[in-house]
């Protein structure tokens, strides 16, 4: 059942869904499982349940604050009755349409911050991984056939920095087709006022067309390519952590999006006999190596998949999962960085990660 639950997870979020999965924990023995009852919601069909069908309102009141905030919730009905509600969130992905000098260090500033990149020319000189090292894709084709190789959906933050108006346009015709998280296309205010007045003339809505980030970036004195592109990628962090919140009419949320370990999660999808250990992230203080949300899984014979930060600390755990892998059932444990722990380990961190330990 975690199988397909998982399968169906990763399916959900390739197609931009926010999800949550709710999982029902207990400590009794039974073959090393801890529980096999995972419930699987997105934010839509979320929203749209009944509180009084098979979901109880507690439940679905942290199920809608863990997707909401992107913070973990740990639930304990009762001696008997434990609850994980962990929120995932696609990963977040930038597609830069253009290859050219902007595009360079913007595809190294959105890898460092925790995206998955995808750089799109129609020149073989600008697109190839030599040119960009960090990229997860760099596709050579043109600006009018790229977009049957790359899934536009509300994951997606996209990025029209072309060498010319014309493709400019051909892009933004494309990207406006679809619900993205971000539309930003570079350009000074003349040539972006020439290419919405032709959209403009061709019938695309006017608040569609506002709702493009042109000229593009946030407005910090950038002249440089690098600066450009710190100006860029500061804008789409904004919207990722934020939203659009030039159109929100109260405070924004600022949502903590959990880590995502594909890996780890490909590895949840597999069947497998043999008797594991999921640790998970479920929260943390201070300065600590991964956020809320990572995993590593363990396997009694010595096999580890992830990492939840590397160390002395992580060893402890590791022993801690072998050992409850005899038993079965779940452990919340803390590790310790501060002071004097963290001196002694040679560690810069100075916090306290608290993880919870299932097998399955």
């Amino acid at each position: 059942m975690n199988v397909i639950t998982y399968k169906n997870l990763l399916l959900e979020l390739d197609k931009g869904n926010n999800c949550v999965i709710i999982t029902n924990l207990n400590n009794n023995n039974n073959n090393n499982v801890t529980s096999q009852n995972k419930l699987l919601y997105t934010d839509g069909n979320l929203s749209e349940f009944n509180c009084q069908s098979d979901l109880d309102k507690l439940l679905y009141q942290k199920s809608k604050y863990a997707l909401e905030t992107g913070n973990l919730q740990f639930v304990k009905k009762s001696e008997d009755e434990t609850y994980l509600i962990e929120a995932y969130f696609p990963e977040p992905r930038l597609i830069i349409l253009g290859g050219g000098h902007i595009a360079k260090p913007l595809a190294e500033f959105a890898s460092k911050t925790g995206f998955s990149v995808t750089v799109i020319d129609d020149r073989p000189s600008f697109a190839n991984s030599e040119r960009f090292p960090t990229a997860r894709k760099v596709i050579c084709e043109s600006f009018d056939n790229c977009f049957d190789f790359i899934n536009l959906n509300k994951s997606a933050y996209v990025v029209i920095v072309t060498r010319g108006h014309r493709h400019d346009m051909d892009c933004l015709r494309q990207v406006l087709k679809h619900n993205t998280a971000y539309v930003g296309m570079i350009g000074s205010k003349r040539r972006v006022k020439i290419v919405m007045q032709q959209m403009l003339d061709d019938g695309y809505a006017k608040e569609k067309l506002n709702a493009v980030n042109a000229p593009i970036g946030l407005k910090i004195g950038a002249v440089t390519p690098d600066e450009i592109a710190l100006s860029i990628i500061s804008q789409v962090i904004s919207y990722r952590r934020l939203g659009n919140v030039t159109t929100s009419v109260t405070n924004p949320i600022k949502t903590n999006w959990p880590e995502f370990d594909h890996d780890v999660l490909n590895e949840l999808c597999k069947e497998e006999i043999s008797p594991r250990a999921l640790i998970t992230i479920i929260s943390t203080k201070g300065s600590v190596p991964r956020n809320a949300g990572a995993k590593m899984i363990i396997w009694p014979f010595g096999k580890i998949l992830g990492s939840i930060g590397g160390g002395c600390s992580e060893g402890e755990i590791i022993n801690t999962a072998r050992n409850l892998i005899k038993d079965g059932g779940y452990k919340l444990q803390s590790i310790d960085m501060t002071g004097t722990i963290a001196e002694d380990e040679g560690m810069v961190c100075g916090g306290i990660m608290n993880v919870i330990i299932e097998t399955f």
